[in-house]
């Protein structure tokens, strides 16, 4: 009975100094990051069977074990990868709402002072002040163009040397988590118990990772775990991993992708697979938010430079040249042609070429409307495929813009591409940004900064009644259109009772009821004398020669009107006027937008993506705190709980220990039996 008795004892301090090495573990980690609380799991050993009935032997410890909720941690995981996320968006998006939306360093201010001194030149064409004074806010806009793109470009370059920080931190995670792997399986194999602090410090691992890119664990049968990231590409499996790189891309060398490291080489990943944690954050502002906002910029730059000019080309200098003559500097500003990037990952050795194409014109014969341009926001992607052929894809949207087989010459989106070198082989890529560069190197025409009498302010083209006029015909001073020729200028009209005479080069003749002279704009134009009256309508216009002249009245018989170069028109500011105009005209998107309402566009779309990020920030900031708490009150230490527990496993220890006493005392009393 003794014996008994003291190895029941035995069992009890044993059990009891097992609780209190798990309670002191849990006090002094109960601030290390990611432990779960340990806990003792006690059943009674087996029973001795007698005839006296079953005599029980006391207790064992089955196991220690953490208190640990796959489900919960898992919750966390998917909070904290969504707070990371957001973070990282926010933080970048936060730069560049900063950026655009200064009243002071923005392009909106730059853009409204260039067109006030343009507005000065059309009312005192006259004024070199006034030249200068424009051509001075020209040279403030332009550098703020390139100013903004300057910046942009700095955010690009630091975002990729965090892309590289990004994946170079999720390859030292995956290789611990690798590491623990294997040591987990030795423990578990070993002792077949779950090694706790191990698998804490995997479980925190993982963690850590996730809040670097959204990761999905699977658990294999011997203990180990398996990571993926995306759809499904491993990262960890047992104890090996794959690298994640962070290279230069093979159709930007300016730009650093994330892929992985096969046997095969290096795999570019889509970015579309990078989601989740700081990295997903990073990639995904560069592909939504910084890339829409350099093309935006650049959409602005392109689209003010293709339709200043186009309009800025159809005037007059103050020395009276004209498009065509020696001397005349028909553009203001400049930009680059797309640029074409060639992957580097092409086999064949197919060049392709790029140009703007020129604005959409007013049409004629009134020139009613203004110069815009069609160019999107987006890069496009030429793929070739067997044969020669080709598809141009969109690649905001994935929409295929043209297809066909080289060589050949194609046009989309305001831009003209030249497919017609030969030597591209299939699988070759090429990447077209039509204005990802625009911003970055808009200029100034430096003839026109030196010399402001070459702002071509007046029109090419006036009209003068004659003197004894005595009808109450008046004809405008016209307006030109892209290709006019003043070559057979001057002419002079005399009216008839039912016509205008003398005019020697075709024309085309509009009407009060809008009907018009030939009847089609398709049809050739007319030539020989314009009737006044057309039925019951009454003449409205003349076209000829690319120019246009608006009529109100009836003149009478004899009266004379000329049509001439506007010689000695330094006073003249109808061009001016109608580039001043383009501020307030739809010159970019199409048609559906001026200058400045796509630039405050792109700034009110970047501030509501900044403050949609801030509210999902706080709102996923609330859920992972909700996650982190639910976890928390399972696994997490409360030091007043292992406080009890100590005073608890004491008493069971002190209890056990009496027991011991007890049979000692019984065991010496049988031996001093005589």
């Amino acid at each position: 009975m003794g014996t008994g008795l003291i190895s029941i004892g035995i069992t009890g301090i044993r059990a009891a100094q097992l609780g209190l090495l798990a309670t002191e573990h849990n006090i002094v980690n109960a601030n290390t990051p990611g432990y779960s609380r340990q806990n003792t799991v006690q059943a009674t050993n087996n029973a001795i069977t007698t005839g006296s009935g079953s005599i029980g032997q006391g207790v064992q410890v089955v196991t220690i074990k953490r208190q640990y909720d796959a489900y919960l941690n898992s919750q966390v995981n998917t909070a904290q990868t969504q707070v990371s996320n957001l973070d990282a968006l926010y933080t970048q998006l936060s730069q560049i709402d900063l950026m655009l939306a200064d009243p002071d360093a923005g392009m909106s201010p730059a853009m409204q002072d260039f067109f006030t001194g343009v507005q000065q030149v059309s009312s005192n064409p006259s004024s070199l002040p006034a030249r200068q004074s424009m051509l001075t806010s020209a040279q403030t806009m332009v550098t703020r163009f390139n100013n903004l793109d300057q910046r942009l470009t700095e955010i690009s370059n630091q975002l990729n040397g965090r892309i590289v920080s990004a994946v170079a931190d999720i390859n030292a995670y995956a290789s611990e988590i690798a590491d623990l792997n294997q040591r987990i399986v030795l423990a578990q194999s070993g002792y077949s118990q779950p090694p706790n602090d191990l698998l804490d410090q995997r479980d925190q691992l993982v963690n850590e990772l996730n809040k670097l890119i959204k990761v999905n664990t699977s658990t294999n049968s011997d203990g180990s775990f398996n990571v993926f990231i995306g759809t499904g590409q491993q990262l960890v499996i047992g104890g090996k991993t794959v690298q994640m790189t962070a290279e230069a891309s093979s159709l930007d060398l300016t730009r650093i992708a994330v892929g992985l490291k096969t046997a095969g080489g290096t795999q570019e990943l889509p970015e579309s697979l990078i989601v989740g944690g700081e990295l997903g954050g990073l990639v995904g502002f560069r592909s939504q938010s910084l890339d829409a906002a350099v093309n935006e910029l650049g959409r602005v730059a392109a689209s003010l430079t293709l339709t200043f000019n186009a309009q800025y080309g159809l005037g007059m200098d103050l020395s009276g040249r004209i498009s065509g003559e020696t001397g005349f500097v028909g553009q203001l500003f400049s930009v680059p042609e797309p640029k074409v990037v060639p992957s580097a990952m092409n086999q064949g050795v197919g060049q392709l070429t790029a140009s703007f194409l020129p604005p959409v014109a007013p049409s004629e014969p009134n020139y009613a409307g203004n110069f815009y341009t069609n160019l999107t926001t987006s890069d496009y992607l030429v793929t070739f495929g067997a044969g020669g052929n080709y598809t141009v894809t969109r690649r905001n949207d994935g929409t295929t813009v043209a297809n066909g087989t080289s060589p050949a010459g194609v046009q989309f989106d305001g831009v003209s591409l030249d497919i017609s070198v030969a030597g591209a082989m299939e699988g070759d890529r090429f990447v077209v940004k039509p204005v990802a560069e625009a911003a970055k190197n808009i200029s100034l025409d430096t003839r026109i900064v030196a010399d402001p009498r070459l702002v071509p302010a007046a029109a090419p083209v006036r009209t003068m009644p004659g003197i004894t006029n005595t009808g109450v015909m008046v004809m405008s001073q016209g307006v030109v259109g892209i290709g006019y020729s003043i070559s057979a200028m001057p002419q002079t009209l005399t009216a008839t009772a039912t016509q205008l005479t003398g005019i020697t080069t075709s024309w085309r003749a509009t009407y009060s009821d809008g009907t018009s002279i030939p009847a089609n704009l398709g049809d050739p134009p007319a030539t020989g004398d314009i009737d006044l009256v057309n039925g019951t309508a009454t003449l409205a216009g003349i076209w000829t020669e690319g120019m246009y002249f608006s009529i109100t009245g009836r003149p009478a018989a004899n009266d004379v009107f000329t049509i001439e170069r506007n010689a000695g028109g330094v006073q003249d500011g109808r061009n001016a006027l109608q580039f001043a105009a383009l501020q307030t005209s739809n010159t970019t998107a199409g048609g559906t937008a001026t200058y400045q309402s796509t630039y405050s566009r792109l700034v009110a779309e970047n501030g509501i993506r900044t403050r949609e990020a801030k509210v999902r920030l706080a709102a996923q900031e609330a859920v992972l705190a909700q996650a982190q708490n639910a976890r928390d009150s399972l696994s997490a230490v409360n030091l007043d709980e292992e406080a009890a527990n100590l005073m608890k496993f004491q008493q069971a220890y002190q209890a056990a220990a009496k027991i011991l006493d007890v049979g000692n005392k019984l065991f010496e009393t049988l031996l001093s039996i005589r």
